[in-house]
């Protein structure tokens, strides 16, 4: 048995421990293989797998298995990965719940007739996909989305089902057409005509669309980009329909190349519904790392750099941000690319919409379609959006906070505990140890000449009078404090070394006046240049080697 720690984003505390065997990584390595990657389970071993040396070594090869699973875009988000370290959390079969509403739909609309269902096409654990027909057109197929609400979901329920009902009646050349939405308390049901070309996405990867969705795109037999013409003319028609969401203040949010639909040589934008119900992005995980990127606006451009990158390589990217880009078809093509990939763009912000439609790539594709866009939004809705939005970009930008503060102090503890600072917090300790010996000693000597010229100076020096208070010594030494340091104070006398001028007693002291005559005299005829030099040797501080 193997104890297996996970924790969910950046706080410790939202962390458990699950108790996983050799045969339950097997069970699920044999379950991703529909993705055909190649992963690196360790192999099994009949004989000696009970020593100590080769458990060790297994827990590592284990460990290194769920770091390839845990850092893919894909399996990471993936039913089967998340059941194996979070059983809790996903133990609801929402197929089940999905069927359930679907039959609780039929039966107030019985003109609909369920196919079959499309298992796992969509990458989300909480949307499930049906194929559907209409009783008096069986030959016309379409297409069941179910869905459950999200963490971003700030409509209230009333203006949500408002919301997803007014979808239907959108027209635009470039988002497609929606035939029947519905919205409760918990869902939401679209239907929409089904496509046997498929999605951008597929016709990158060469997929069929009925296809799971870890076979269609985690591993493509063939990696292959678009032609210039079809990358020009897809990204301008992209462009166009995240101009007109933005400009109708409708948040989307949701844009990657299996949310956009092939109609013949036009791409047409799916699953406008996704923001409504709250529902987290695709590359929420990449664009949550930058503070830049804070806006829905900033967002829909993030992700039109990550389709842009696939429709131009045939596969996404390696890592955000890009450091290099391969050869493009065009240097417009790079030069769209380093705009929104780089570490550069990450760190100065997304460009505009508008901005990235002037851009050479762009700006001479001409659109022949004619259509006249229609969505109209009811003013009060418009307000309900923008507030939902608001805190749609609120949400983000606590969370880009928390990252950025777990990820600086990460840094800081990586720094702090390397060879070489450890070497150089030595060396310091070492100098701070010499100079406090120094000073001590020097302190010490000061001390006694003190103590010698002040005695029997009576009430002309506050700090020899018995009845003077001993000032506090921390507020003046104390160079690390974060409050304001008050003025220096003088040091407090130390306890005076035995000598015979000075007396041991604070008790009533005798009538001495004769021999305190002769030693006022003899203080005022001292002269200081008769004294020789000498350096006082101090053997009660540490002595350092």
């Amino acid at each position: 048995e193997y104890i297996i720690r996970v924790q969910r984003g950046v706080s410790a505390e939202n962390s458990w421990q699950i108790v996983r065997r050799y045969s339950d990584f097997d069970l699920l390595n044999n379950s991703l293989q529909i993705s055909t990657l190649s992963l690196p389970l360790p192999p099994k071993k009949l004989i000696g797998n009970m020593e100590r040396e080769f458990i060790a070594e297994r827990q590592k090869g284990l460990q290194a298995y769920l770091d390839v699973i845990t850092t893919h875009h894909i399996l990471s988000n993936c039913e089967l990965v998340k059941k194996f370290l979070d059983p809790n959390s996903y133990s609801v079969n929402y197929t089940e719940i999905a069927l359930q509403h679907v039959s609780m739909f039929f039966r107030s609309e019985p003109k609909w007739e369920v196919v079959e269902p499309l298992k796992d096409i969509g990458w989300r654990i909480r949307k499930k996909y049906f194929l559907m027909k209409i009783k008096n057109q069986p030959k016309e197929r379409l297409m069941l989305s179910w869905a459950d609400l999200g963490p971003d979901k700030y409509l209230s329920d009333k203006d949500l089902q408002y919301a997803v009902k007014l979808l239907s009646s959108c027209s635009h050349p470039y988002i497609y057409k929606i035939t029947f939405a519905t919205a409760n308390e918990s869902s939401v049901l679209v239907i929409r005509p089904f496509s046997e070309k498929g999605t951008l996405k597929d016709l990158i990867y060469k997929a069929k669309p009925k296809d799971p969705f870890l076979k269609k795109y985690c591993n493509p037999k063939k990696i292959q980009g678009l032609e210039l013409q079809q990358i020009k003319t897809y990204g301008r028609q992209i462009l166009e329909v995240l101009k007109f969401l933005h400009e109708k203040g409708f948040p989307y949010g949701h844009l990657h190349s299996a949310n956009v639909m092939l109609d013949g040589d036009t791409c047409k934008l799916l699953d406008l519904e996704n923001s409504l119900l709250g529902l987290p992005s695709f590359y929420r995980s990449y664009f949550s790392q930058f503070r830049k990127i804070n806006t829905l606006e900033g967002i829909d451009v993030h992700c039109f750099g990550h389709l842009l990158y696939e429709m131009t390589y045939g596969r996404p990217p390696d890592t955000i941000p890009v450091d290099s880009f391969p050869p493009a078809p065009s240097v417009f093509v790079v030069s769209v690319l380093e705009s929104i990939l780089t570490c550069e763009a990450m760190k100065n912000g997304m460009p505009t919409v508008s901005r990235l439609l002037q851009m050479p790539l762009f700006s001479d594709v001409l659109l022949t379609n004619s259509e006249k866009p229609q969505f109209k939004i009811p003013t009060k809705l418009k307000e309900a959006l923008k507030t939902s939005k608001e805190c749609i970009e609120k949400r983000l930008m606590e969370e880009q906070k928390l990252i950025h503060q777990h990820r600086r102090l990460t840094r800081a503890q990586s720094h702090h505990g390397s060879e070489e600072e450890k070497k150089k917090r030595k060396i310091l300790a070492r100098k701070k140890s010499k100079r406090s010996a120094y000073e001590s000693g020097e302190e010490h000597s000061a001390k006694y000449s003190n103590s010698n010229n002040s005695a029997g100076s009576g009430a002309s020096s506050p700090l020899t009078s018995p009845s003077s208070p001993t000032p506090p010594s921390t507020a003046a030494r104390s160079p690390m404090s974060v409050q304001a340091a008050p003025p220096p104070l003088p040091l407090p006398p130390a306890a005076p070394p035995l000598s015979t001028e000075v007396p041991t007693q604070p008790s009533p002291q005798p009538d001495v006046s004769a021999s305190r005559g002769a030693l006022l005299s003899s203080i005022q005829n001292f002269q200081k240049g008769a004294l020789k030099k000498t350096q006082t040797c101090d053997y009660s501080a540490p002595r350092i080697s």
